[in-house]
């Protein structure tokens, strides 16, 4: 709720229901059903006020401590909002509300103005206790283990599809409950697709093969990507794309610290690949925050100037795609600390062929 005031909003209406959870322990994926947790602030008291409106159809959330209110199919729950909100007061409104219910709140006129309150709740997931940080080192630890299954499963003739199919119950006999994102395995060309879909692609020798996964493990998310040579040495323009990936990688990692802005670490990665000449086969921006889920609010681009803060984390994945051959990313997840950072993953990263 400071977060909150900070952006001028003594009330907001939250509707992830990932955002739920992480403010009340409570799970539910409403489908199409109206679901939202207000959260209002007494600035005098110090106290908040909050109300979770859900369908009879959900579970009993009467264990979040929150006042909750009930409704079925039949009744209106924009209506039972407008009981609960202070309607001369600005409302902050969660980025994922749909405009199905945004719009009839606006028309009843439930607050005297709407705005995007979603960054109270984003920066507050932002900076992970001691607690997540710890469950975030378990999923990379996790991560680290499956990428050696992965490397294990290649040999000539083996599909994309076919090692991305076996992932999950890897994952699962290591300890994790789920992916955290739709696996990506590249064969070949196929890898200067930073979001190749696995499909029937099969290796051959001479192919570069890139495995970008994660799991998701006690409700945490890991994400790494490594690429290898498989069955012949790679070629010196390779071997030079490749080893310019890594240098950019290792290069952004050194500069995290608490006070540098996402966008010099950005740049720092970048500029390295752009002096190798591969700049316009960087195509995306360095990485992303990552926490509950794999991508989270916050990213590491040109464009966001904040610094980072201890107890952030974030993936640093520089890659170059040539369009019809080959492409390389690198992908580590870091966490920064007082002063520096804190690489979670701890698969190597020097070039490998496999034989």
């Amino acid at each position: 709720m400071d977060n909150l005031e900070r952006l001028g909003m003594g009330q907001v209406l939250v509707a992830d229901p990932m955002s739920i959870w992480y403010l009340t322990g409570y799970w539910n994926v409403p489908y199409e059903r109206f679901y939202a947790l207000y959260l209002a602030r007494d600035a005098k008291a110090r106290t908040t006020q909050a109300t979770l409106f859900c369908n009879r159809l959900f579970p009993d959330a009467s264990q979040t401590g929150a006042r909750v209110v009930t409704f079925d199919d039949t009744e209106d729950p924009v209506a039972l909002v407008a009981e609960a909100t202070r309607h001369g007061e600005p409302l902050g409104v969660d980025k994922v509300l749909a405009a199905r219910w945004l719009l009839p709140l606006m028309d009843a006129r439930v607050a005297s103005e709407f705005h995007l309150g979603s960054p109270a709740v984003d920066d507050a997931r932002s900076i992970k206790d001691a607690r997540e940080l710890d469950l975030m080192r378990a999923a990379s630890a996790t991560n680290d283990q499956a990428m050696a299954w992965l490397r294990s499963q290649l040999h000539e003739g083996v599909t994309e599809h076919e090692i991305a199919s076996g992932l999950l119950a890897e994952y699962r006999r290591l300890g994790a409950q789920d992916h955290s994102f739709t696996p990506i395995v590249s064969f070949g060309a196929n890898a200067a697709d930073p979001h190749h879909e696995p499909d029937g692609t099969r290796l051959r020798a001479g192919d570069v093969v890139l495995f970008d996964v994660g799991c998701k493990r006690d409700s945490y998310c890991s994400d790494m990507t490594r690429t290898f040579f498989f069955g012949a040495e790679p070629s010196e323009r390779d071997r030079e794309v490749y080893e310019t990936v890594r240098r950019a990688n290792e290069a952004a990692e050194a500069i995290v610290a608490p006070g540098v802005t996402f966008a010099e670490i950005d740049l720092t990665a970048r500029r390295i690949i752009e002096d190798a000449g591969y700049g316009s086969y960087f195509t995306h921006r360095l990485g992303h925050q990552i926490g509950l889920e794999d991508h989270e609010p916050g990213d590491v681009s040109s464009t966001h100037d904040e610094p980072v803060r201890p107890g952030q984390c974030f993936s640093i994945e520089p890659g170059i795609y040539l369009p019809g051959e080959m492409g390389v990313r690198i992908e580590d997840l870091v966490i920064v600390t007082e002063n520096g950072c804190e690489v979670m993953n701890a698969y190597p990263k020097q070039l490998t062929v496999i034989e």
